[in-house]
């Protein structure tokens, strides 16, 4: 998802920082850390992402935690976040810590909430009235900034010295205030980075606790009517080892020296932004003299109750910050080691490590410690049978495409629980599968009925521990039977409300038209195919033959919208009419489509690629046309921002286009572009991310990149392949490890000359599913220099799936 309406500065200066160095400290943080830590943990610098558009977040947090505890940081507008993370790297003013946050979103914010913020200075006007972000916010610089996984750490200019450590619902925090100087610590409880619209806080000053809540949502709000709204409500329970020497409220413009109570929301004003000056929250006090003020949070979607039994559960009494850093660090060394690379630069493994970091952070448990969590339809419900978490933050329309595949590649019992978790979403949401859900309820935000190859990708890769007959009932219906809000024009272009926008129109027409009531016809076209192709996928494995084969016979619609004469070049994916006729048309539209053109959208059949390219004219016309798309005139790469008719491999629709090649008999041209794209747009610096990471989806395309494979097909577990990044890999899994083996690969040999599995010689630029279910072992032997010969038979080419009758078309 591309960021909307956000304006990013790419920073003139990159580093990840160091407490132990100065200066330029990009290489010097990486090394100092690795020197004493080899681990996967160690290599990680979570600041990778937080410039260029990126939009992660540098906090505390565990793999898929609940807790994500990290710095909001401000320009000077109060009421609209630096970035949709809270984080932005040259945005050097800080309002707050908050304790939840989204990885890589592309709209204007999510989560944020309850922001904790240290001052020195005392509290005699409202932090709500302070829009400008003047007086109640502070300076930092980044040398004074340490990010490692499950740690934050920070000296603010005030003097405060800043720690958080995250456990998987609760987190510590240590504040070290300067001596002799006002110690005071808001809670800004209504200011979630999108508004609220409610809020509550209580001081209780003979426990030394604050508890409270927050009621919001509002996702992409500002972008359409439809989500402008309230859908979960956070609880927090706070817990101070220090006594409290003053208290204080404030409600608005209005301050109450002494209160202990605050309630009100921000409210969405007409834009869907935070209305300027409204909120509430608390404040405390402490004596600096008495040393550092730790603070122990817990969190709940359900109830304070469930909050504070949260808290007791992961960090009982007597248990320490650094206790709690230690465990973070050997649960991300746990999840990170996963996958053992050796080889390449201290930067490519930094880079390589930070991309499976943040692959693995969404979507996150939502479930309290009980089992408990709150449904789509308000109630709360309980995880029952073999589940353990439910899952919430699905960004569909990006993850199905290979992060969801990595997640359950690694850790098939996540991917499981994520399966079940969007089906108990739907039962919960009369039925509907929400394309893109956050916390407790559905934002419909983009295009398409991603929850279908998602599932179907989690089932191919192993995640098998979910009810795949009662999911796949209930998406094959919602792909059968139109629904009024897939006949309703309500949130579009990018919030259409229905599962399947214009269904009426698939099911009589076989295409999305171009007046509908989804946000593009042609690309809900393609988008409906590639959903319909998984659905036959999940049809096999649930028994239902004839499914499959009405399923995959509607897959092959996207024909419908292929007109072969459509420009000089030869033929396009392009918006029809309802009546059949094509309107005027040239291949840099975008009318039709979804944050790109009609030359980036027609390479977008990832299951049927041969029946594409006969389309096209053949693979020599095809490949002619590949090579256009990723060079300029003059030979150059041309990966992002060199327009319309070319890629943009900083944004979903165009990540899978690398690896066509291996369809068309030249595997090399996808080494060659695979590497290039590696090489040039990922790197160990705050805008090492060449776009919005979108809740780790760009991140799993890197991992699998430097391994030198990828799921091309939705639904499917088979892997084309590239060609490894480091000499050495091992990928941990439960049904067989996956054993790669390079020796001399490096960033500037990129060519297979020789591939073996399983100790034999492989001429295919592909695995077949079982390779990456069971496992084995891969060797390749790579050069400087093309080997056009190895992978160039077409028979040997992967495999694509056209409707076996046909296709019905209009």
């Amino acid at each position: 998802m591309r960021q909307r309406n956000w304006n990013s500065v790419r920073p003139k200066v990159f580093s990840r920082t160091c407490l132990l160095v100065s200066g330029s400290l990009l290489v010097l943080a990486s090394a100092c850390a690795t020197a004493t830590d080899a681990s996967p943990a160690a290599a990680v610098n979570p600041l990778i992402g937080s410039s260029n558009g990126g939009n992660t977040y540098p906090g505390a947090v565990l793999p898929f935690g609940m807790l994500q505890w990290s710095p909001e940081n401000t320009r000077g507008h109060h009421v609209r976040t630096a970035s949709p993370s809270g984080y932005q790297y040259d945005a050097r003013r800080i309002r707050g810590f908050s304790l939840t946050h989204l990885s890589g979103a592309g709209c204007a914010g999510a989560s944020g909430d309850i922001p904790v913020m240290p001052l020195t200075a005392p509290v005699t006007t409202s932090p709500s009235a302070d829009t400008g972000d003047t007086r109640y916010a502070v300076d930092f610089r980044h040398a004074d900034e340490r990010a490692t996984p499950g740690d934050y750490q920070l000296a603010l200019a005030n003097g405060v010295q800043v720690e958080l450590a995250a456990a998987m619902h609760s987190g510590i925090a240590s504040f070290a205030f300067p001596a002799g100087r006002p110690a005071n610590l808001l809670l800004r409880s209504s200011d979630s980075e999108v508004g609220s619209s409610a809020a509550t806080a209580r001081i209780d000053p003979a426990q030394r606790t604050i508890s409270g809540s927050v009621t919001s949502g509002n996702f992409c709000g500002y972008l359409a009517k439809a989500d402008q709204r309230s859908y979960y409500t956070l609880y927090f329970v706070a817990r101070f080892d220090r006594p409290f020497t003053a208290t204080g409220a404030w409600r608005d413009a209005a301050v109450h020296a002494g209160a202990t109570v605050a309630q009100g929301g921000t409210g969405y004003d007409a834009k869907g932004f935070p209305a300027a000056g409204k909120g509430s929250g608390v404040w405390v006090s402490f004596d600096p003299a008495k040393g550092p003020v730790g603070m122990r949070v817990g969190i709940s979607y359900v109830s304070l109750a469930n909050a504070r039994a949260n808290l007791d559960a992961e960090i009982p009494p007597g248990a320490t910050l650094a206790q709690l850093r230690a465990k973070a660090h050997d649960a991300w060394n746990q999840a990170l080691g996963r996958i053992q690379v050796h080889g390449g630069s201290a930067d490519q493994r930094t880079v390589f490590y930070t991309a499976l970091y943040h692959s693995l952070l969404h979507p996150n448990v939502f479930s309290d410690v009980d089992g408990e969590y709150r449904g789509f339809d308000g109630k709360v419900h309980r995880v029952q049978g073999g589940q353990q978490a439910q899952y919430a933050n699905f960004s569909g329309w990006d993850v199905y495409r290979s992060q969801l595949q990595l997640v359950t590649w690694l850790l098939p019992k996540v991917g499981s629980d994520i399966a079940q978790s969007l089906y108990h979403q739907a039962q919960q949401n009369q039925g509907e599968w929400d394309r893109w859900t956050h916390n407790g309820g559905g934002t419909h935000v983009m295009s398409g009925d991603p929850a279908v190859p998602s599932l179907a990708a989690i089932y191919a890769f192993g995640g098998r521990d979910f009810d795949l007959r009662g999911a796949y009932a209930s998406l094959a219906r919602a792909a059968t039977v139109p629904t009024a809000h897939d006949e309703s024009d309500a949130g579009c272009n990018v919030e259409c409300v229905g599962e399947r926008p214009s269904l009426d129109q698939w099911l009589q027409l076989h295409y999305i038209a171009t007046k509908s009531h989804a946000w593009g016809g042609a690309a809900e076209t393609l988008e409906d195919a590639t959903a319909d192709f998984a659905l036959s996928e999940l049809a096999a494995d649930a028994g239902d033959r004839a499914g499959q084969r009405r399923f995959l016979a509607r897959a092959g619609y996207w024909r419908n919208l292929y007109n072969p004469k459509a420009a000089p070049d030869g033929g396009y994916i392009q918006n029809r009419n309802a009546d059949g006729s094509w309107p005027a048309f040239t291949p840099s539209t975008d009318d039709g489509f979804v944050e790109a053109s009609a030359a980036v959208y027609v390479w977008m059949v990832p299951f049927d690629l041969h029946g594409l390219f006969d389309a096209m004219g053949g693979y020599d016309k095809a490949t002619a046309r590949l090579d256009r798309f990723f060079h300029q005139a003059d030979g150059r790469w041309a990966f992002t921002n060199a327009g319309p008719l070319h890629a943009e491999l900083n944004n979903e629709p165009s990540v899978a286009t690398p690896w066509l090649y291996d369809f068309a008999g030249q595997p090399y041209k996808t080494q060659a572009t695979v590497r290039a794209v590696v090489n040039a747009l990922w790197k160990n610096a705050p805008d090492g991310i060449p776009g919005n990471d979108d809740l780790g989806e760009m991140s799993s395309w890197y991992v699998w990149s430097a391994l030198g494979l990828y799921p091309e097909i939705p639904g499917r577990a088979e892997l084309v392949v590239g060609s490894p990044l480091f000499d050495h890999a091992v990928v941990h899994r439960g049904g067989g490890d996956v054993v790669i083996d390079a020796p001399g690969a490096s960033a500037g040999t990129p060519y297979v000359h020789a591939l073996q599995v399983d100790g034999q010689p492989y001429a295919r630029p592909w695995l077949p599913a079982a390779f990456a279910t069971r496992g084995g072992k891969l060797r390749f032997s790579l050069q400087a220099t093309p080997d056009r010969a190895w992978g160039s038979d077409l028979h040997d080419a992967p495999p694509s799936f056209p409707p076996a009758a046909g296709h019905a078309g209009s």
